[in-house]
């Protein structure tokens, strides 16, 4: 078999994992949308507020300890116990929703019936104080958060390889593990709209407003769990984007690789965030070996994504899997 085809299926397959983790950022987007149609900014954000919590509760770090040093002269900084990743991970799940509860309860429950852009600019709004918050509780030195995920080479795909094509793919067990991850959650959001009577009421929110409300359907209870739902899939993704680079303020940065994905995917389709990244990661990765770093030199990544995008949007503004909306006048 020709190296260069070798080589190319390689780069395909860590295109595929790549794009499993822009995937689950998508995720988050596309709960918040399709339930209230609010296209949520802070998502990255959320990724990075789990990400550095989770950090902070298995180091027993005490939040918010510059300010209170800062204020009584002390020198607080840890309580000098560290706690397992697993109940961490709960934990952090807990501030989640909690901070789904606030903002529900303190900015989305006052702009109901508010124009799009408002809602938009709120959660950008939102996006920069999460990001400031984040900086205030637990400091904003780089972080290692490692929660007993494998990571490193994967020995047995790269010795198959090897004895198949003479030449070992290297392929990261911590995108494995995302690949997964990613597949049950997907399973388990779309078992949990169809089947559920939470599930059927956020699917009736998100057609009709008005009519959910008069058959005795919540919107504030509906909110505050695709509130949480989403905030638990940004814990998802902190937790695999925190582990593969460091728990840093560029973390929230990729909210910005997600946008690409929702315009290819759809901003109303679960499955459709799983296509549009895949497509997205194994896309950038096979233009920067094929074209990228022979002609132009590399860095393609960067733009890639976003240069398809457009094109779906100039050809298919709804994107693969999102629903045409068509209006009449």
């Amino acid at each position: 078999m020709p190296e260069q085809l070798i080589f190319a299926m390689e780069v395909t397959l860590n295109g595929l994992m790549a794009g499993v983790l822009y995937a689950l950022v998508a995720l988050g987007f596309v709960l918040i949308f399709k339930a209230s149609g609010i296209f949520n900014f802070a998502q990255g954000v959320m990724a990075l507020f789990a990400a550095m919590t989770l950090v902070g509760i298995m180091d027993g770090q005490v939040p918010f300890s510059h300010l209170i040093n800062a204020i009584f002269g002390t020198d607080l900084h840890h309580f000098g116990w560290h706690i397992p990743a697993l109940l961490a991970i709960v934990l952090t799940t807990g501030v989640m929703v909690g901070l789904a509860w606030c903002v529900q309860q303190f900015v989305m429950r006052h702009l109901v019936n508010q124009p799009p852009i408002i809602l938009f600019m709120a959660t950008i709004g939102l996006a920069y104080f999460l990001e400031g918050l984040s900086d205030l509780m637990w400091g904003s030195e780089i972080k290692n958060l490692d929660v007993g995920l494998p990571q490193g080479i994967n020995l047995w795909i790269d010795e198959v390889t090897f004895n198949i094509f003479g030449y070992g793919f290297f392929i990261d067990n911590l995108d494995i593990v995302a690949t997964i991850i990613a597949a049950l959650l997907v399973v388990s959001l779309m078992a949990f709209s169809q089947y559920t009577k939470e599930g059927r009421a956020m699917r009736a929110v998100a057609d009709d407003h008005q009519a959910a409300l008069s058959v005795g359907i919540s919107l504030n209870f509906i909110w505050v769990l695709v509130w949480s739902l989403a905030g638990f899939v940004a814990l998802v993704a902190g937790i695999m984007w925190g582990t593969k680079s460091g728990v840093q303020f560029s973390l929230s940065l990729i909210a910005l690789k997600a946008l690409p994905v929702l315009m290819l995917g759809g901003f109303t389709s679960i499955p459709g965030a799983i296509v549009g990244g895949l497509i997205i990661g194994v896309g950038e990765q096979l233009f920067e070996f094929a074209i990228g770093a022979p002609y132009f030199g590399g860095a393609t990544q960067n733009w890639f994504a976003y240069v398809l995008a457009l094109i779906f949007l100039v050809f298919r503004p709804q994107g693969l899997f999102g629903e045409k909306i068509i209006e009449r006048v």
